[in-house]
């Protein structure tokens, strides 16, 4: 195929271009019922763009012309079978393949450090979870990799189960043993599913781990956006596997994608291919390269330190994904969450993520020397500042896993009910609770809460620490299932 065309893009200018009478959605008319502030700000031509499923312009939810044929380009540089535009994001594309894989009373492997989406494809879908434990790396307080000896382990005690679902690379940049999980999986007849929301680029540098259908997955959820040049909310799912029903994924798409799907972002999927096929190699080995120079730098840093490649055979560590940039300040007595906040008001650099131990910076090929000069030069002078400080305290444990009651399903559809977060105990759970770090829920939806995971929650909520997942952020009171 020719990875120089941009059949979506093409297909649009064309039809501007056209210059119809127009009186499809949506309403604003190529531009000229946008907001002038809006349009003085961005320019009025992007507006021309933003269309809907014209004659010539084809359908995401039944592509026979122009967005067929992108996918299809999709699919020859991912080496995947099939390739889907998703315009809901990884979301919509982990709750399809989970959806496809198992259904009502299925069981499925879900890792604990899961993205929410895959607790909203269970709860749609009405699979039973089997939760597995990522191993964690107490020195960096993060999750590490899931070891194939331990699927292993699952689908012995469990030989009707019909897929896994595993995060590669997490947002951290830690690779599990893709491939030695697929070989596990299809010894069961089972599919390997990846989020691989993170990891698009992969695909496209020597210096980085390999991508997950390279590495046997069957399907994979990927957010374009995330590290490349599509829009926020852009994503593709990937298929290449004789386990998969591509008639049911593509039904499941339809139940989890918007029928009004944005020709912006899926021009931007286009024009981030093309770029990709032609140029991904320079682009995300520059990618690498600015990242080593400045992990190289930091390094030198008395008191500041950034992950490498040291923590590959750790914690079920396969390899690490080196355009991610995990600093720590601990040795200073500065937590992670006080290091980002010096970074944006004193230096102005903005990090994309920190918890009590670190701070993680992504860095692609947009970003510059300039960029990684900036972040260096500010840790260099936080540190100097920061000589005389007490170390940081790292030292992380997780309760036993809870007593599975009713499935995520059952409980999300069941009565509830909110009581007081001293009465949540030996109570059945109606949301989730993940404490940072290092970010995996102790307890979901249809769980019984035990005196031990109540005991560790508390410890983070009287410490005010990071909770993800309960409504009442100040956690003083808890919804529970009614029984």
């Amino acid at each position: 195929m020719d990875q120089n065309r941009t059949p979506i893009f093409e297909a649009i200018t064309k039809y501007i271009e056209k210059n119809p009478a127009y009186f499809r959605i949506p309403g604003h008319r190529f531009e000229r019922g946008i907001n002038k502030r809006w349009k003085d700000a961005v320019g009025e031509n992007i507006f021309k763009y933003d269309l809907t499923e014209a004659s010539m312009l084809d359908d995401l939810h039944n592509p026979e012309g122009t967005i067929k044929e992108a996918q299809d380009l999709a699919s020859e540089v991912f080496g995947a079978e099939h390739s889907y535009f998703l315009v809901n994001g990884t979301t919509c594309g982990n709750e399809a393949m989970i959806m496809t894989t198992a259904f009502q009373g299925d069981q499925i492997a879900i890792p604990r450090n899961a993205h929410k989406s895959a607790l909203m494809g269970l709860i749609i879908g009405g699979a039973e979870p089997l939760y597995i434990m990522p191993e964690l790396s107490e020195e960096w307080g993060i999750q590490g990799g899931i070891r194939p000896e331990k699927v292993e382990e699952l689908f012995q005690k469990n030989p009707n189960c019909k897929g896994i679902l595993v995060v590669n690379p997490t947002y951290y940049g830690i690779c599990s043993d893709l491939e030695g999980i697929a070989a596990v999986c299809h010894k069961y007849g089972a599919t390997l599913l990846v989020d691989e929301a993170h990891g698009a680029h992969l695909y496209f540098s020597e210096q980085l781990p390999k991508g997950a259908i390279e590495q046997g997955a069957d399907m994979c959820a990927q957010s374009i956006h995330k590290v490349t040049g599509s829009l926020t909310q852009s994503s593709m799912l990937h298929v290449k596997s004789k386990l998969v029903d591509v008639e049911k994924l593509e039904a499941n798409l339809h139940i989890v994608q918007s029928t009004s799907p944005s020709y912006l972002l899926m021009t931007s999927l286009d024009m981030a291919r093309q770029d990709l096929a032609i140029n991904g190699r320079n682009m995300i080995d520059h990618a690498v390269n600015l990242a080593e120079y400045a992990r190289t730098e930091i390094n030198k840093i008395d008191g500041m330190v950034c992950l490498g490649k040291e923590v590959i055979g750790s914690n079920g560590i396969k390899d690490v994904d080196l355009t991610r940039l995990i600093i720590s300040g601990k040795s200073l007595g500065i937590t992670g969450f006080e290091l980002a906040q010096l970074l944006e008001d004193e230096y102005n650099v903005d990090m994309e993520l920190s918890d009590y131990i670190n701070v993680l910076a992504i860095v692609t090929y947009a970003n510059t020397m300039e960029d990684m000069e900036r972040l260096v030069e500010a840790l260099r002078k936080i540190a100097a500042k920061r000589k005389n400080g007490v170390v940081i305290s790292n030292e992380i444990f997780l309760p036993e896993q809870p007593d599975y009651v009713i499935s995520p399903r059952q409980a999300y559809f069941s009565k509830s009910k909110i009581v007081s977060w001293e009465e949540a105990k030996g109570k059945i759970a109606a949301e989730m609770i993940a404490p940072y770090p290092p970010g995996i829920p102790v307890i979901y939806p249809g769980e019984r809460m035990t005196n031990q995971v109540w005991e560790y929650v508390e410890s983070y909520r009287i410490r005010k620490r990071h909770l993800h997942g309960p409504a009442d952020k100040e956690l003083k009171t808890f919804k529970i299932i009614e029984e």
